[in-house]
């Protein structure tokens, strides 16, 4: 019988910590990994281990591509877990696409749902934004609302804001490049240590993504969503629901709303979580999470090593 320790979240990375080869190691001594990839790779009539195993970058980081490819991997960690333990958190949380990865380990979406879901999503996302009109970059060493506000000087009746708030001092900017760029000149003049242009595809979590939310809003329609049997906490407003129509609505904002992460692991551990794992290969989160709430315990698992880590402190 599973227990859910109040205190326990884990939290699933989304794009930025794929890699060509993740998992292998995992994969080796764990036939659900492979099995996973099986069922996502049946379900988009891809083969989707042999892009993350034997592809290039490129192939590997293109948005349709990786979104899937992300998904599954969180997930695959997750079922070797639940296979290893019987302790499950109380909470979830996934940052940007890991979200889908959360609702699906939660429950509230089948897994070959949500697989087809964020394949949609990466393929609308792509379409709805030309190659070379949008961009994303990383502002570090300045206050939120100072980037807010350079953001809206910049633009310039084009797009530009900040979409991810990933930690005290980073955010992420997104919009029409030229405006991007506007701001990250702005943000070195006033102090920034670093501004830096991200490779992505897509400038993801601005208003240039509306037009792909209102076409996923047809995919969201035709997938069935359940109550959650672990509490989900939402990028888009930082809140847990636990209806249909409410995480179909969350869900569509998400692809045009910022990612409030900052914001969603403190009121974690407002409601009682003192130890965040995260679940899917790749440190990005765990590196975020520590300078958000520095007296929890933080811990990341991605191969047989980290497991058993977690497994020996949550048995202590």
């Amino acid at each position: 019988m599973s227990t859910q320790p109040n205190n326990l979240a884990f939290v699933f990375p989304g794009q930025g910590s794929q890699s060509v080869g993740m998992l292998a190691d995992l994969a080796a001594t764990h036939p659900e990994v492979k099995h996973t990839f099986e069922r996502a790779s049946d379900a988009l009539s891809l083969d989707l281990w042999s892009l993350v195993t034997q592809g290039s970058d490129a192939e590997l980081n293109q948005t349709q591509n990786t979104q899937p490819a992300m998904l599954a991997a969180g997930y695959a960690v997750w079922e070797v877990w639940c296979k290893q333990s019987s302790i499950l958190p109380a909470w979830v949380a996934g940052h940007s696409l890991g979200e889908y990865t959360a609702l699906v380990c939660s429950g509230a979406l089948s897994f070959e749902d949500g697989i087809r879901l964020v394949g949609a999503r990466g393929r609308l996302m792509q379409e709805a934004v030309p190659a070379g009109v949008g961009a994303m970059a990383a502002i570090l060493g300045l206050e939120d609302q100072q980037i807010v506000a350079l953001c809206a000087q910049a633009a310039e009746n084009e797009i530009v804001s900040a979409v991810n708030f990933n930690s005290p001092g980073q955010v992420v900017i997104a919009g029409n490049k030229a405006a991007v760029e506007r701001a990250m000149s702005a943000a070195k003049e006033a102090g920034a240590k670093r501004a830096l242009l991200l490779p992505v595809s897509v400038p993801s979590h601005c208003a240039l993504m509306q037009s792909a939310a209102e076409k996923l809003d047809d995919y969201l329609n035709d997938i069935t969503i359940v109550r959650p049997t672990i509490k989900v906490v939402h990028n888009v407003d930082v809140a847990s629901h636990d209806t249909p129509d409410g995480i179909r609505n969350i869900l569509k904002e998400q692809l045009y709303k910022p990612v409030r992460w900052v914001e969603s692991v403190h009121y974690l551990h407002e409601q009682g979580v003192t130890r965040f794992v995260e679940c899917g290969p790749g440190k990005v989160l765990i590196g975020l999470n520590k300078r958000i709430v520095k007296e929890a315990e933080h811990f990341s698992i991605y191969n047989s090593e980290t497991i058993n880590t977690l497994l020996e402190q949550l048995n202590d």
